[in-house]
Protein backbone atom coordinates (compact mmCIF):
# COMPACT_ATOMS: atom_id res chain seq x y z
CA UNK A 1 0.00 0.00 0.00
CA UNK A 2 2.71 2.25 0.70
CA UNK A 3 3.84 2.00 -2.90
CA UNK A 4 0.35 3.63 -3.84
CA UNK A 5 0.61 6.38 -2.05
CA UNK A 6 3.94 7.12 -3.63
CA UNK A 7 2.60 6.45 -6.96
CA UNK A 8 -0.28 9.22 -6.35
CA UNK A 9 2.74 11.42 -5.11
CA UNK A 10 4.60 11.58 -8.04
CA UNK A 11 1.80 12.37 -10.37
CA UNK A 12 1.19 15.87 -7.54
CA UNK A 13 5.44 16.36 -7.26
CA UNK A 14 5.10 16.51 -11.51
CA UNK A 15 2.15 18.79 -11.67
CA UNK A 16 3.92 21.32 -8.68
CA UNK A 17 7.18 20.90 -10.77
CA UNK A 18 5.68 22.13 -14.41
CA UNK A 19 3.63 24.49 -12.36
CA UNK A 20 7.39 26.25 -10.73
CA UNK A 21 8.65 26.32 -14.56
CA UNK A 22 5.79 28.03 -16.58
CA UNK A 23 7.71 28.25 -19.73
CA UNK A 24 8.01 24.25 -19.53
CA UNK A 25 4.33 24.17 -18.62
CA UNK A 26 3.56 26.03 -21.65
CA UNK A 27 5.46 24.15 -24.47
CA UNK A 28 4.61 20.72 -23.02
CA UNK A 29 0.68 22.12 -23.48
CA UNK A 30 1.34 22.39 -27.22
CA UNK A 31 1.37 18.47 -28.36
CA UNK A 32 -1.45 17.58 -26.39
CA UNK A 33 -3.94 20.22 -27.72
CA UNK A 34 -2.71 19.13 -31.37
CA UNK A 35 -3.35 15.52 -30.63
CA UNK A 36 -6.97 16.86 -28.70
CA UNK A 37 -7.88 18.42 -32.02
CA UNK A 38 -6.94 15.59 -34.17
CA UNK A 39 -9.36 13.01 -31.73
CA UNK A 40 -12.07 15.44 -31.62
CA UNK A 41 -12.14 15.11 -35.50
CA UNK A 42 -12.26 11.76 -35.42
CA UNK A 43 -15.41 10.96 -33.28
CA UNK A 44 -17.03 14.13 -34.73
CA UNK A 45 -16.59 12.30 -37.89
CA UNK A 46 -17.82 8.93 -36.96
CA UNK A 47 -20.38 10.14 -35.09
CA UNK A 48 -21.95 11.70 -37.95
CA UNK A 49 -20.93 8.93 -40.79
CA UNK A 50 -20.38 6.14 -38.60
CA UNK A 51 -23.99 5.08 -39.42
CA UNK A 52 -23.05 5.01 -43.08
CA UNK A 53 -20.00 2.91 -42.40
CA UNK A 54 -21.94 0.49 -41.00
CA UNK A 55 -24.48 0.04 -43.76
CA UNK A 56 -21.47 0.01 -46.20
CA UNK A 57 -19.91 -3.31 -44.06
CA UNK A 58 -23.33 -5.02 -43.61
CA UNK A 59 -24.85 -5.16 -46.67
CA UNK A 60 -26.34 -8.60 -46.02
CA UNK A 61 -28.73 -7.02 -43.27
CA UNK A 62 -30.24 -5.14 -46.29
CA UNK A 63 -32.97 -7.59 -46.65
CA UNK A 64 -33.60 -8.09 -43.11
CA UNK A 65 -37.57 -7.33 -41.74
CA UNK A 66 -38.12 -4.37 -39.86
CA UNK A 67 -37.22 -3.38 -36.88
CA UNK A 68 -34.28 -5.77 -36.76
CA UNK A 69 -31.91 -4.57 -39.82
CA UNK A 70 -32.49 -1.24 -38.20
CA UNK A 71 -31.96 -2.73 -33.98
CA UNK A 72 -28.93 -4.52 -35.57
CA UNK A 73 -27.14 -1.34 -37.13
CA UNK A 74 -27.79 0.63 -34.34
CA UNK A 75 -26.69 -1.19 -32.13
CA UNK A 76 -23.06 -2.06 -34.28
CA UNK A 77 -22.71 1.53 -34.79
CA UNK A 78 -23.13 2.16 -31.11
CA UNK A 79 -20.43 -0.37 -30.59
CA UNK A 80 -18.28 1.40 -32.60
CA UNK A 81 -18.35 4.82 -31.51
CA UNK A 82 -17.65 3.57 -27.82
CA UNK A 83 -14.67 1.53 -28.97
CA UNK A 84 -12.93 4.46 -30.91
CA UNK A 85 -13.40 6.26 -27.46
CA UNK A 86 -12.06 3.87 -25.74
CA UNK A 87 -8.94 3.37 -27.54
CA UNK A 88 -9.06 7.66 -27.64
CA UNK A 89 -8.16 7.10 -24.22
CA UNK A 90 -6.01 4.14 -24.70
CA UNK A 91 -4.12 5.73 -27.18
CA UNK A 92 -4.05 9.07 -26.26
CA UNK A 93 -0.66 9.42 -24.53
CA UNK A 94 1.08 7.42 -26.82
CA UNK A 95 0.03 9.56 -29.48
CA UNK A 96 0.79 13.16 -27.63
CA UNK A 97 4.43 11.77 -26.62
CA UNK A 98 5.11 10.69 -30.36
CA UNK A 99 3.97 13.85 -31.56
CA UNK A 100 5.60 15.71 -28.52
CA UNK A 101 8.98 13.96 -28.22
CA UNK A 102 11.11 16.79 -28.74
CA UNK A 103 8.74 18.67 -26.52
CA UNK A 104 8.70 15.89 -23.52
CA UNK A 105 12.68 14.85 -24.27
CA UNK A 106 13.44 18.11 -23.41
CA UNK A 107 10.97 18.64 -20.64
CA UNK A 108 12.05 15.28 -18.96
CA UNK A 109 15.76 15.94 -19.40
CA UNK A 110 15.44 19.48 -17.00
CA UNK A 111 13.28 17.45 -14.20
CA UNK A 112 16.18 14.61 -14.50
CA UNK A 113 18.94 17.82 -14.43
CA UNK A 114 16.69 20.01 -11.52
CA UNK A 115 16.92 16.52 -8.48
CA UNK A 116 19.71 14.81 -9.74
CA UNK A 117 21.91 15.72 -7.27
CA UNK A 118 25.07 16.38 -9.65
CA UNK A 119 22.67 18.57 -11.87
CA UNK A 120 23.19 15.86 -14.40
CA UNK A 121 20.93 14.18 -16.60
CA UNK A 122 21.28 11.11 -18.64
CA UNK A 123 21.24 11.18 -22.35
CA UNK A 124 20.60 9.34 -25.40
CA UNK A 125 23.37 10.26 -27.68
CA UNK A 126 21.09 9.29 -30.32
CA UNK A 127 20.25 11.58 -33.35
CA UNK A 128 16.56 13.02 -33.26
CA UNK A 129 15.40 10.65 -36.21
CA UNK A 130 16.20 7.24 -34.49
CA UNK A 131 14.82 8.48 -31.34
CA UNK A 132 11.57 9.31 -33.42
CA UNK A 133 11.42 5.27 -34.59
CA UNK A 134 12.12 3.82 -31.60
CA UNK A 135 9.09 5.70 -30.03
CA UNK A 136 6.79 5.35 -32.60
CA UNK A 137 7.86 1.64 -32.89
CA UNK A 138 7.56 1.42 -28.92
CA UNK A 139 4.27 3.20 -29.05
CA UNK A 140 2.90 1.02 -31.54
CA UNK A 141 3.68 -2.63 -29.95
CA UNK A 142 2.04 -1.09 -26.59
CA UNK A 143 -0.83 0.20 -28.37
CA UNK A 144 -1.56 -3.33 -30.29
CA UNK A 145 -1.08 -4.61 -26.56
CA UNK A 146 -3.99 -2.05 -24.91
CA UNK A 147 -6.15 -2.75 -28.17
CA UNK A 148 -6.35 -6.21 -27.03
CA UNK A 149 -6.97 -5.70 -23.72
CA UNK A 150 -9.83 -3.24 -25.06
CA UNK A 151 -11.58 -5.49 -27.06
CA UNK A 152 -11.11 -8.10 -24.16
CA UNK A 153 -12.74 -5.89 -21.26
CA UNK A 154 -15.34 -4.17 -23.94
CA UNK A 155 -16.50 -7.90 -24.12
CA UNK A 156 -16.67 -8.93 -20.54
CA UNK A 157 -18.36 -5.70 -20.00
CA UNK A 158 -21.66 -7.85 -21.46
CA UNK A 159 -21.17 -10.32 -18.56
CA UNK A 160 -24.55 -9.91 -15.95
CA UNK A 161 -23.01 -7.70 -12.45
CA UNK A 162 -19.47 -8.31 -13.24
CA UNK A 163 -19.03 -6.74 -16.40
CA UNK A 164 -20.71 -3.65 -14.46
CA UNK A 165 -18.53 -4.09 -11.08
CA UNK A 166 -15.25 -5.87 -11.38
CA UNK A 167 -14.58 -5.21 -15.22
CA UNK A 168 -14.38 -1.52 -14.84
CA UNK A 169 -12.08 -1.43 -12.17
CA UNK A 170 -9.66 -3.31 -13.86
CA UNK A 171 -10.08 -1.48 -17.20
CA UNK A 172 -8.84 1.35 -15.23
CA UNK A 173 -6.19 -0.36 -13.48
CA UNK A 174 -5.40 -2.00 -17.13
CA UNK A 175 -5.22 1.82 -18.69
CA UNK A 176 -3.00 3.19 -15.82
CA UNK A 177 -0.84 0.20 -16.27
CA UNK A 178 -0.32 1.39 -19.90
CA UNK A 179 -0.38 5.26 -19.34
CA UNK A 180 2.32 5.42 -16.78
CA UNK A 181 4.63 2.78 -19.16
CA UNK A 182 3.86 5.75 -22.18
CA UNK A 183 4.63 8.03 -19.76
CA UNK A 184 7.98 6.70 -18.08
CA UNK A 185 9.33 5.96 -21.23
CA UNK A 186 10.35 9.37 -22.09
CA UNK A 187 12.71 8.82 -19.11
CA UNK A 188 13.13 5.53 -19.38
CA UNK A 189 14.12 5.28 -23.38
CA UNK A 190 17.07 8.04 -22.89
CA UNK A 191 18.12 5.58 -20.01
CA UNK A 192 18.46 3.26 -22.82
CA UNK A 193 16.31 0.71 -21.26
CA UNK A 194 14.00 -1.17 -23.82
CA UNK A 195 10.38 -1.87 -23.77
CA UNK A 196 10.34 -5.02 -22.38
CA UNK A 197 12.77 -4.64 -19.71
CA UNK A 198 10.20 -1.43 -18.83
CA UNK A 199 7.74 -3.47 -18.89
CA UNK A 200 9.27 -5.88 -16.55
CA UNK A 201 10.39 -3.11 -14.48
CA UNK A 202 7.01 -1.96 -14.56
CA UNK A 203 5.71 -4.85 -13.58
CA UNK A 204 7.94 -5.51 -10.56
CA UNK A 205 6.22 -2.48 -8.86
CA UNK A 206 2.73 -2.85 -10.24
CA UNK A 207 0.36 -1.08 -7.22
CA UNK A 208 3.50 2.21 -7.83
CA UNK A 209 1.99 2.61 -11.46
CA UNK A 210 -1.50 1.69 -10.06
CA UNK A 211 -1.14 4.81 -7.59
CA UNK A 212 0.33 6.97 -10.57
CA UNK A 213 -1.55 6.04 -13.64
CA UNK A 214 -4.95 4.88 -12.47
CA UNK A 215 -6.00 8.68 -11.08
CA UNK A 216 -4.60 9.74 -14.14
CA UNK A 217 -6.59 7.58 -16.45
CA UNK A 218 -9.75 8.55 -14.26
CA UNK A 219 -8.69 12.04 -14.83
CA UNK A 220 -8.15 12.11 -18.51
CA UNK A 221 -11.87 11.08 -18.91
CA UNK A 222 -12.71 14.66 -18.59
CA UNK A 223 -12.76 16.02 -21.53
CA UNK A 224 -9.66 18.85 -22.20
CA UNK A 225 -8.39 17.76 -18.56
CA UNK A 226 -5.82 15.32 -20.02
CA UNK A 227 -4.25 18.58 -22.16
CA UNK A 228 -3.12 19.99 -19.19
CA UNK A 229 -2.51 17.14 -17.17
CA UNK A 230 0.27 16.31 -19.63
CA UNK A 231 3.29 18.15 -19.20
CA UNK A 232 3.18 17.33 -15.17
CA UNK A 233 2.16 13.53 -16.46
CA UNK A 234 5.08 13.17 -18.04
CA UNK A 235 7.54 15.35 -15.29
CA UNK A 236 6.25 13.01 -12.37
CA UNK A 237 6.86 9.93 -14.64
CA UNK A 238 10.33 10.94 -14.97
CA UNK A 239 10.45 11.44 -10.99
CA UNK A 240 8.72 7.86 -10.73
CA UNK A 241 11.28 6.86 -13.96
CA UNK A 242 14.27 7.33 -11.45
CA UNK A 243 13.04 5.61 -8.35
CA UNK A 244 12.22 2.38 -10.28
CA UNK A 245 16.47 2.68 -11.70
CA UNK A 246 17.11 3.06 -8.10
CA UNK A 247 18.63 6.74 -8.55
CA UNK A 248 19.18 9.51 -5.72
CA UNK A 249 16.47 12.32 -5.91
CA UNK A 250 16.99 15.30 -4.36
CA UNK A 251 13.78 18.06 -3.65
CA UNK A 252 14.26 21.82 -4.91
CA UNK A 253 15.02 23.84 -7.38
CA UNK A 254 17.61 23.21 -9.35
CA UNK A 255 18.92 26.83 -10.09
CA UNK A 256 19.52 27.32 -6.35
CA UNK A 257 20.82 23.87 -5.82
CA UNK A 258 23.48 25.68 -8.65
CA UNK A 259 24.33 28.39 -6.48
CA UNK A 260 25.09 26.11 -3.16
CA UNK A 261 21.65 27.67 -1.70
CA UNK A 262 19.84 24.95 0.30
CA UNK A 263 15.87 25.62 0.00
CA UNK A 264 13.55 25.14 3.29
Amino acid sequence: MRDLGAGFRYLLKGQRWVGRHGRQYGFGLLPGLITLVLYAATLVALALWGADLVGWATPFADDWADPWAGLFRGFLTAVLFALALLLSVLTFTAMTLLIGQPFYESLSEKVDRDVSPDGTAPESRLPLWRELWISARDSLRIVLRAAVWAVLLFALGFVPVAGQTVVPVIGFLVTGFFLTEELTAVALQRRGVEVRDRLALLRSRKTLVWGFGTPLALAFLVPFVAVFLMPGAVAGATLMARDLMGEETEEGDGAAKQQGVHLP
